[in-house]
This record gives C-alpha cells, sequence and structure tokens, in this order.
C-alpha cells in the first residue's frame, strides 16, 4: 500500500483525521486565521451555517473557497448584489412552452455548501429569501415544499455594516447562523508570509494550483457528527451554557439577549471544540472557548450602551467574568 492510500484509509476510518486533513488543505491556500478555520470546521460538524464578517481584503472569500476545493460536496458560489431579487436566489417558476406548464428552476441555494459572497450588500428583502432555507432546509414554491440537498450550509461573508452599500443583517436571520466569525487583520508575521506565498506564484484565482484536493465528503462529515453528538454534557456544565445565555437577557447594556436557539447552538460548538480536542467531554473552558462566536450576533445593544462604546463581544466578556464556573 503507497503512503498516499494509507493516508486516505486513515481519513476514510476516523473522522477526526479527516477534519484534520481539511485544515491542511485549507493552509496551503490561507496563512493563519486559525481561530476562524476552526470556527469553519465547526460549522461543518454541527451542519450549522457561519458569518464571516471583516473589512475588504481579509482572506473571507478565499478561507470558503478553500473550504469548498477541500470537500467532496456539491458547492455554488452567489455574489449578493444591490440588485439581486429573491428568485435568484432560490429559484423560480419558469413557462415552459412546449409543455404549457409552468416548472420549477432551482436557484444556486440547491447545492451542500452556498457561498453567500458579501451578503449584507443586498437589500433585506432577497437576505430574507434564505430564512425558510437555513431553518428548514427547504424552500417553498408555489404552496408546495423543495427539499434541499444533504447537508447544506450557508457560508456567508460580510463587511462591517458601517461600510459603504451595505444593509444590516435581520435579527431573525442573524439567528440562524450558528456562528459569526470575526476575521482579524493578520499579524506581521503571518502577513509576511502571505507576501511570500504571492511572490513565489501562488494565486488565489487558482485554488488548484496551489494543491487543494477534496478530502472529505458526506461519510466522513457524518461521521463526525455522529462522534459529536456522544460527547458527554455533564448537568453543571449544561447549566452553565443556560446561565450564560441568560445572563446576557439581563445585562443592562442588551435591549434582546441570546434566545433559546443559542444555547442550543452554545452546546453543539462546545462539543464540538471538546471533540476536536480529542476528548469525549465538555469542559467549561470549552464553553468560554466558543461563546463569542456562538453568542455574539444574537445580542441586539441598547442605543445609549453603544454610545457609551459597548459590544457585544464587551458584554460577553462581562458575563464570562462574572458567571460562577461549574467545578
Amino acid at each position: 500500500m503507497t503512503a498516499e492510500a494509507g493516508y486516505q484509509r486513515l481519513v476514510e476510518n476516523d473522522p477526526r483525521a479527516a477534519i484534520a486533513a481539511v485544515r491542511a488543505e485549507i493552509a496551503k491556500a490561507v496563512v493563519g486565521q486559525d481561530a476562524v478555520v476552526t470556527g469553519l470546521l465547526i460549522g461543518l460538524i454541527c451542519r450549522g451555517h457561519v458569518l464571516l464578517e471583516g473589512v475588504p481584503g481579509t482572506a473571507k472569500t478565499l478561507l470558503v473557497r478553500a473550504l469548498a476545493a477541500a470537500l467532496r460536496l456539491d458547492t455554488k458560489r452567489l455574489q449578493f448584489t444591490p440588485d439581486l431579487m429573491p428568485g435568484d436566489v432560490t429559484g423560480s417558476l419558469v413557462y415552459d412552452t412546449r409543455t404549457a406548464e409552468f416548472e420549477f428552476r432551482p436557484g444556486p441555494v440547491f447545492t451542500n455548501l452556498l457561498l453567500a459572497d458579501e451578503i449584507n450588500r443586498t437589500p433585506p428583502k432577497t437576505q430574507a429569501a434564505l430564512l425558510e432555507a437555513m431553518e428548514e432546509r427547504q424552500v417553498s414554491v408555489e404552496g408546495g415544499a423543495q427539499p434541499l440537498p444533504e447537508p447544506f450550509l450557508v457560508a456567508a461573508t460580510q463587511n462591517p455594516v458601517e461600510y459603504e452599500g451595505t444593509y444590516p443583517l435581520p435579527e431573525a436571520q442573524l439567528d440562524r447562523f450558528l456562528m459569526k466569525l470575526a476575521v482579524p487583520v493578520p499579524d506581521r508575521d503571518e502577513e509576511i508570509g502571505m507576501l511570500n506565498r504571492h511572490a513565489a506564484g501562488f494565486s488565489p484565482r487558482d485554488l488548484a494550483a496551489a494543491g487543494i484536493r477534496p478530502v472529505a465528503g458526506r461519510a466522513e462529515l457524518d461521521a463526525a457528527s455522529r462522534a459529536v453528538q456522544g460527547i458527554t454534557l455533564a448537568p453543571e456544565v449544561a447549566a452553565y451554557i443556560v446561565d450564560l445565555c441568560r445572563a446576557t437577557r439581563a445585562s443592562a447594556a442588551v435591549r434582546l439577549g441570546a434566545s433559546p436557539r443559542g444555547a442550543t447552538a452554545l452546546l453543539g460548538t462546545s462539543r464540538a471544540i471538546a471533540w476536536l480536542a480529542g476528548r469525549d467531554y465538555v469542559t467549561p473552558d470549552d464553553v468560554k472557548a466558543v461563546a463569542r462566536p456562538t453568542l455574539r450576533h444574537r445580542l441586539q445593544l441598547r442605543p445609549e450602551a453603544e454610545l457609551e462604546g459597548a459590544t457585544p463581544d464587551r458584554v460577553l466578556e462581562g458575563v464570562l467574568a462574572s458567571a460562577p464556573v461549574p467545578r
């Protein structure tokens, strides 16, 4: 057996090795951003949608494209623009002159991994076209439901809402994202490494030339999801998750705190980070590690608190510092 064949068999038999292989493939295109890559992998494992936010030029789109290239899944990219219509996302009924009947023509949402690029550059009416798809994994057309393929994940990118030509996402849609990942500007060493790659001929428009290959598919992701479902959650840690979410609702700076969906999302991401670390149980530190990306987009601050400089991350820092930690 060749080394390549042996490695492939390891990936197929060990879902954790498959996820590690996906991370290694992404690293061929993206320097650093380890926390963001981990968040994307958690989204894959938990079958949850992920929103990446960062200023232009921080490799948000490249991260998702590299993830798509490392997976044996059907992927589509949809560039959100101000003139995009809901039917351009979900599909529409088209009159067929041959049969004299209307037939449904599926939109790009009918895929396994949808890259919703710059999702906040389209008006709320079109953004809302994804609501049913993200929550119910289906699209309703003329009273009938069209199921989406399994798995179905939305990986969306957006610029900060204070930038020119953007629209804030509705609260209902934000709550449907499992995680909101902040994509920072790379540090000095990472930026130097990025420049060296470009100087050596790397092109973000040609990921095949970077050697990225599909190393995981639905079978490996299903196995990883089943493994995460088996991670033990002690009653004390479950209560800690609920207490954190309830504390966000009681904060004086918050108008709308984390919903019960936020608590279940934090349960899933905590299990996933524990599994990625090689443990079969969740610790309070696991909960703390994923609390910000899992909850930050579910908090709506009071206007007066925002004027005083409050942010969702600062509120969460205070909640994490004050909530009693179980032993």
